[in-house]
Parts: structure tokens; C-alpha cells; sequence
């Protein structure tokens, strides 16, 4: 199995409010961490919030790129509903060729809708913009001179499409997080899935997951192809009562704003314990209990291929961030591979 580490890029941690400039030489100096300790991936989201500094993440990868040796390096997740395909096939064949194939793209809609007015979009075609883009990204994938035409893209007529990418074809997930026909298309498609847990329990998942590879095995997808990839809030401390110490305050704090735009109820500890538990999406603790909790969503959803920690939204500081990607990489991720 995989392991690595998302970032949203956020602007601050729990002790000051940082510059710009020093919040993304540290998510840099995390990155090279990361790579250093043996993690396998490193994604960067895409937001356009002043709490995120993610709007380029090609940007960012491509400076990581430069900074690393061996980890992939993707999105996490790059919004295609509110991009041009061709700019993004574009960015991230670049990204390739710079890291020499370490490049991976996970593409998806959003949770967050700013992106939609801030780029003319109409947030009533959530779905038909991400359908009809997706068709045209992996059309760009397979081919170097493309014919298409769509509702909301201009047209190409035999029109060549580069740079290519050193890896033939690149690495495109799908990110998901709860709608049945998204894990439909992704397995119709025989694309990678990429799965948002962040919060309730996470072997819910299973019946979603199960219709994406009945989908892709209907369509003709070899299993193997069909690689799932589970994206959950985590945090990782020398034990059990640190990482959540460390951990939940922030994590109260974001959520609880974060709820007040989506309708949800403040955070409570009792919840937050609930999610940390056996079955919750939460995977905050020790070493072997966060290992050994991977383990068991593996189990629980019929196998995963990729997990992927997202820490930085709990306002934790670059010292504390540095020292659970560490713990993740010299002791979370031996005792989960070496039960695989």
C-alpha cells in the first residue's frame, strides 16, 4: 500500500499568522520530508480561499519537483470543472517532465463551490461541466491531435496538444466523495479512485466502492486496474494522548467554522472521539494504532491501494506537521506494508 501525505497549503498554523512566503517554503520543506523518509505521495489541493495558498498546485509541485527524488507528486484534488482541460493536461505533463514521471493528476469537482463564479461558471452544471471536461482530458491523454466538440468549451478541429508527458499515459484519478454515479463513472471509465473520507464512519464506503468495480469490470477493466485510494483526516504523534492534544483544537476550530457555511453543528470532543474511534474517518493517535487502523479501512473496503493523510487543517505547527511526517514515514508506513 501507499503512503503519503495531502496539503490544502494553509496560510497559518496555531501559534502566528505566518507570511505567505514563509507558509509555502515550509510546505515545501515538508515535501522534501516526506520524500526523505520514504513516503510514496504527496498531493496539493485546489482552493481559491484566503485560508488556502493551493490555487496554482502545479506550481507547487513543480518546485517540490525540483526539490525531490523520488515521491509522486499530484493533485489532491485539481478542480476540472472549473478548468480547461488543455491547460491542465498541459500543466501536469510539464510537471512530468520536470520531476522525470512523478507526476499524477487526481481530478474531481470540489468540495468547496468558489471556484465557479470566480472562473463565469454556472454552479447548476456541477456535474455536466466535470463530465464533458473529463471526456476531453482523457481524450488529450490518449492522443496527441485531438477532434472535439462540447457544450462549454470551444471546439478543436485537429488541433495537436503538447508538451507530452514522460509517462505514457499519466497517472488520472478520479477524486469521489459520496454520490453513487461518480463511483459508477469512475469504474466505467477504468480510472483510479481516489475516495474523501473526512468524516462519519468509513466501511459506509464499501456499497460505493463495490458499484465502481462492478462498473469497471462490466466495462471490461482488468481488477487490477481498478485501484482504490482512501483520503482521510489523520495525524500521527509519539502517542495516542499527544496527537490528540495536538490535534483536535484546531480541528474543532475549522470544522466548527467551516460548518457554520454548510450547515452543520459545532464540533464537540465527544464527536471528535467518536470519529477517532474504530470505525470513525478520523486516523489521529500513535504510531501502531494509526497503522493499525489503516489496516482495518483496508479491510472494511475490500482492499485499498493508496491512503493519504490530510493534516494541515488543524492548525498544527510546521514543527509538529514535520515530526508526524516523520513518525508516518519510519513507523506507520513499515507496519502497514509489512501486512500487505
Amino acid at each position: 500500500m501507499e503512503i503519503g501525505i495531502d496539503s490544502f497549503a494553509a496560510s497559518s498554523d496555531s501559534a502566528n499568522a505566518l507570511s505567505s512566503k514563509d507558509s509555502l517554503a515550509q510546505l515545501l520543506d515538508r515535501i522534501v520530508q516526506a520524500d526523505a523518509v520514504g513516503l510514496d505521495i504527496f498531493g496539493i489541493g485546489e482552493h481559491h480561499r484566503k485560508e488556502f495558498l493551493d490555487s496554482a498546485p502545479t506550481l507547487i509541485l513543480a518546485a517540490a519537483a525540483a526539490r525531490t527524488k523520488r515521491i509522486r507528486l499530484t493533485s489532491a484534488v485539481t478542480v476540472l470543472s472549473a478548468a480547461d482541460p488543455v491547460r491542465v493536461f498541459q500543466n501536469f505533463a510539464t510537471l512530468d517532465l520536470i520531476s522525470q514521471g512523478r507526476a499524477e493528476m487526481v481530478v474531481g469537482r470540489g468540495s468547496f463551490t468558489e471556484a465557479f463564479p470566480l472562473f463565469g461558471l454556472n454552479l447548476h452544471d456541477y456535474d455536466a461541466l466535470f463530465s464533458e471536461k473529463l471526456d476531453l482530458l482523457l481524450k488529450i491523454s490518449a492522443n496527441e491531435t485531438v477532434t472535439w466538440s462540447g457544450k462549454f468549451r470551444p471546439a478543436l478541429n485537429n488541433q495537436t496538444i503538447y508538451p507530452r508527458p514522460l509517462q505514457d499515459p499519466l497517472p488520472i484519478w478520479i477524486g469521489v466523495g459520496g454520490t453513487p454515479a461518480s463511483f459508477v463513472r469512475a469504474g466505467t471509465l477504468g480510472l483510479p479512485l481516489m475516495v474523501a473520507v473526512i468524516g462519519g464512519e468509513t466501511h459506509r464506503f464499501r456499497p460505493l466502492i463495490d458499484l465502481y468495480r462492478e462498473a469497471g469490470m462490466k466495462a471490461g477493466h482488468a481488477p487490477e486496474k481498478l485501484s482504490v485510494g482512501l483520503h482521510s483526516l489523520g495525524y500521527v504523534s509519539n502517542s495516542t494522548e499527544e496527537a490528540v492534544n495536538e490535534f483536535y483544537p484546531g480541528y474543532a476550530e475549522t470544522f466548527t467554522r467551516i460548518g457554520k457555511e454548510r450547515g452543520w453543528p459545532p464540533v464537540t470532543k465527544a464527536h471528535f472521539d467518536m470519529q477517532r474511534g474504530p470505525l470513525g474517518a478520523l486516523c489521529v493517535g500513535g504510531p501502531e494504532e494509526v497503522a493499525e487502523k489503516i489496516l482495518r479501512h483496508s479491510e472494511a473496503l475490500g482492499g485499498i491501494s493508496r491512503f493519504t493523510f490530510q493534516m494541515d487543517n488543524a492548525k498544527l505547527s510546521h514543527e509538529k506537521l514535520m515530526q508526524s511526517i516523520e513518525l508516518i514515514g519510519k513507523k506507520v508506513a513499515p507496519i502497514v506494508r509489512g501486512k500487505r
